[in-house]
């Protein structure tokens, strides 16, 4: 059933805004996507999603676009097989810009540029009333740019730009001060971390946190396995995973996380290798199981690495979240490359090394320009070295196989991580922050029934200006809360 939202949020007017020549992209007038899909019918979207974390942040909020929405959709843009199932004919494969660093982006300049032009020109064509770019800031933002010079040149009305997943602003020397700039092309930014959505308004940014996209991993395993726990816990099999493999009953098992593109695949994947080789005479019965990233070029590199593998390994394919769970419950610790799936770790609550090798320029530049402690996002929202990091110089196999072996045998250390996963995966939903000021309070709470792509939508599909920004951001848990007792 669609519901109709106009009856869950109040309607908000047309403004008219003023015209200022600094500003060559201001539009005339800011219509909600609503106001447009009603005119024409049907809800038309663009998305831009770079790598495979991005693909699955796209495609859920596709599906839940597609719950709410009181109109047809149809999409049209970027990205992988995820957004492929929601009905997503990318215009190129998304390995084409899934490109990380500085130094590793250079051999590739010129095809991102092709891409790039393709993308804005396929995104003027298809007309939409919404453009969504998800994460993947460097080609996001250069397509936000050039898509509204491109409108702004021939003096047409400019659909609403969003971007999901906002800019580590709080993480760079001179972050916040370039957000103001994202105001001349990004109507709405869709924050997943806590107090970034405040920062963004306060430099002129229409911003909503609508809770960090991993928890749907969670909201997904208990709706699969009929589960209701509370305790914002993603619990696999492991017992189930362990049988399937064929896993003897006295073996560690260690989930191995080297990255999403292939320049980390191809980077990390024997840093890990030479770390098993050490570990073999430190662990008895030692197997490892390698979660690929669902990027071919990333399949077909470490297919063809694991034949010179020290331990035997099982390989598992990303995208599947019931089977990456089982594998994290089977494991007893797991060492991945800095990135989400740190969060997911600690969603799953098992312990970690967190470890990050580039370019040693583009490693220089990240010493030079940043102003925080740690990499890992556990870390940095604790304000404490919970997880262990080795990162540049220190990621060495030598290392990571004594920081490994610690926390395999340290019952505290695993402790202390699993009682940090706690408090840091409640920072990641927005309930708390909201529910104090929402109409009927008692329609939500403390483990309310919407999710963070359901949020994104509801921010997508009510947008008008950042006047309202603070209203939807109060307003819009509640009003998912509704919709979903009335379908």
């Amino acid at each position: 059933m669609r519901i109709m939202l106009s009856k869950l949020i109040p309607p908000i007017p047309l403004l008219r805004r003023k015209w200022n020549p600094k500003m060559a992209s201001v539009r005339w007038f800011s219509v909600s996507p609503i106001d447009m899909a009603a005119r024409d019918g049907e809800l038309r979207v663009f998305l831009v999603a770079g790598e495979a974390s991005g693909d699955s942040i796209a495609s859920r909020l596709m599906a839940s676009l597609k719950t709410l929405s009181p109109f047809p959709l149809r999409f049209a843009g970027v990205g992988g097989a995820k957004m492929a199932s929601e009905g997503l004919q990318s215009l190129f494969p998304i390995e084409d810009i899934s490109v990380m660093g500085l130094w590793e982006l250079l051999p590739h300049l010129y095809r991102i540029r092709v891409k790039l032009n393709e993308s804005v020109k396929a995104a003027a064509l298809f007309e939409p009333h919404v453009v969504i770019t998800v994460d993947s800031k460097g080609f996001s933002f250069r397509f936000l740019k050039q898509l509204r010079d491109r409108y702004s040149h021939k003096k047409l009305h400019t659909p609403a730009h969003f971007h999901y997943v906002a800019p580590s602003f709080w993480a760079w020397k001179g972050g916040e001060a370039r957000l103001r700039g994202l105001a001349e092309f990004v109507d709405h930014l869709l924050c997943i971390l806590p107090n970034e959505d405040k920062i963004c308004r306060l430099n002129g940014l229409c911003a909503t946190f609508v809770g960090h996209p991993v928890l749907e991993d969670f909201l997904e395993l208990n709706l699969i396995n009929n589960s209701s726990t509370h305790e914002w816990r993603a619990e696999g099999n492991g017992e189930d995973f362990r049988n399937k493999h064929a896993v003897p009953a006295g073996a560690t098992v260690i989930s191995l996380l080297p990255g999403s593109r292939i320049q980390e695949v191809s980077r990390m994947l024997p840093i890990f290798s030479d770390t098993m080789e050490l570990m073999k005479n430190m662990v008895p019965q030692l197997m490892t199981v390698i979660h690929v990233a669902p990027n071919e070029h990333v399949e077909n590199f470490i297919a063809g690495a694991v034949h010179r593998w020290p331990v035997p390994v099982i390989l598992i394919p990303g995208g599947t979240t019931q089977l990456r769970y089982d594998a994290f419950s089977a494991s007893r610790v797991a060492l991945c490359t800095s990135g989400t799936v740190a969060v997911e770790l600690q969603l799953a609550r098992l312990p970690c090394v967190v470890v990050y090798r580039a370019h040693i320029l583009t490693e220089w530049f990240i010493r030079y320009k940043t102003k925080i402690q740690y990499i890992s996002l556990p870390n940095i929202l604790l304000d404490k070295a919970i997880i262990p990091e080795a990162l540049f110089q220190n990621c060495k196999p030598a290392n990571l196989a004594l920081l490994l072996n610690d926390l395999i045998h340290d019952n505290d250390c695993r402790e202390e991580q699993i009682l940090a996963a706690h408090k840091f995966v409640k920072l990641l939903f927005p309930s708390e922050r909201i529910k104090y000021h929402l109409p009927q309070q008692n329609l939500i709470g403390a483990y309310p029934d919407y999710t963070p792509s359901a949020l994104a939508a509801l921010a997508v599909l009510n947008h008008d200006s950042c006047k309202f920004g603070k209203f939807i951001s109060l307003s819009i848990g509640w009003s998912h809360s509704m919709a979903l007792r009335l379908s």
